[in-house]
């Protein structure tokens, strides 16, 4: 029997050498095959690879992306509660 533990349910989705959500394009691409889906695709796929490359999932990058674009000013804040840059990794 193969050790399945509940610490296990948190692991992202693969398929093959892909996280999951990139295969979601690739299904796409079988339905709708056309040059420009297969490099959407493409692009898509390769986000996906650099992401893992730095050792983030995608919904850690889009947190890091988001933080990104906003930076440390809040305009609804005020000055002594502005958020400073933290990197926990």
């Amino acid at each position: 029997m193969v050790d399945i533990h509940w610490r296990n349910t948190q692991k992202p989705v693969r398929f093959f050498f892909l996280d999951a959500r990139a295969f979601v394009g690739i299904l796409f691409y079988l339905v709708h095959a056309r040059v420009w889906t297969f490099c959407l695709v493409l692009a898509s796929t390769v986000v996906f690879m650099l992401f893992e490359r730095h050792g983030l999932t995608f919904a850690s990058a889009l947190r890091a992306i988001r933080a990104w674009i906003l930076g440390a000013h809040r305009p609804a804040t005020s000055r002594f509660s502005r958020r400073r840059w933290t990197d926990y990794g």
